[in-house]
């Protein structure tokens, strides 16, 4: 299918491991010119190759320097994905006020931030579309990482407010809610919440079968299934999906609104 990208400009914010990867890969496959800003340039030249629809950019979005930074590179774009986001599990008496912070200038603030500058360029262009990779943590917050989950019904909350101001126009903002996804930090974090010593099979079993049994997948979530609906959502044929929050949770959430 012809998703109708081609020659299109996306940022995609974590884009160099795990979902975000899995997104800016495809979207180079649909043609789209693809911004992947980062902290670290070896790690983007090692996630990344080279491309002329690529282009790098060193900066740290958990800062309002690093948006500045990459706005003052990138001024313009079609596409803005907030995917940037980290998470730990910690008892909720021990998270610090330093942890809240920096748990919402990551998950929230980040995108906030990036979305203030492109989303009013986009209304003003009529058209343009932003993501919120949010997740469904933040409908269903979980005991073991609360900052986590209000981080991300933040998420929710700032894009459906968003949204509110795209009446009448062809821009959308939508969120996204993945359900535990593969990588390399799930995979230690399921280790540490069940029986030592299991191999990753069985881990992940155990794991889903004791602590995410609503899950109806009962798997971890790939990167690629993702990045599928978030290309969707991105490109104009999902022109009438608007204001939404749209699940890729493997069914985990058992509420059908």
């Amino acid at each position: 299918m012809d998703l109708k990208l081609a020659n299109r400009t996306a940022i995609v914010t974590g884009g160099s491991a795990g979902i975000g990867l899995a997104i800016v890969n495809a979207l180079l496959a649909e043609g789209v010119s693809v911004v992947v800003p980062g902290r670290s340039k070896a790690k983007l030249d090692q996630a990344i190759p080279d491309g002329a629809k690529v282009r790098k950019v060193v900066a740290d979005l958990a800062t309002a320097e690093g948006a500045a930074a990459l706005i003052r590179e990138v001024p313009d774009a079609d596409i803005l994905i907030n995917n940037l986001g980290i998470y730990e599990a910690k008892p909720f008496a021990q998270i610090s006020d330093d942890d809240w912070m920096q748990m919402f200038e990551t998950n929230v603030l980040s995108g906030v931030r990036l979305s203030r500058h492109y989303f009013p360029r986009m209304l003003a262009n009529n058209w343009g579309r932003v993501i919120f990779i949010s997740s469904e943590s933040g409908v269903m917050t979980p005991a073991e990482m609360i900052h986590y989950g209000v981080s991300k019904s933040s998420q929710l909350a700032v894009s459906r407010g968003m949204a509110e101001l795209t009446k009448g126009t062809a821009v959308t903002v939508n969120a996204v809610l993945p359900g535990p996804t593969r990588s390399e930090g799930i995979v230690d974090f399921i280790k540490s919440a069940v029986t030592p010593n299991l191999s990753a099979a069985d881990a992940e079993s155990e794991f889903f079968s004791k602590h995410r049994s609503s899950s109806l997948l009962q798997r971890l979530i790939e990167s690629e299934e993702v990045a599928s609906l978030v290309t969707y959502l991105a490109s104009p044929l999902s022109a009438a999906t608007n204001g939404a929050a749209l699940r890729v949770e493997g069914g985990l959430l058992r509420s059908i609104a």
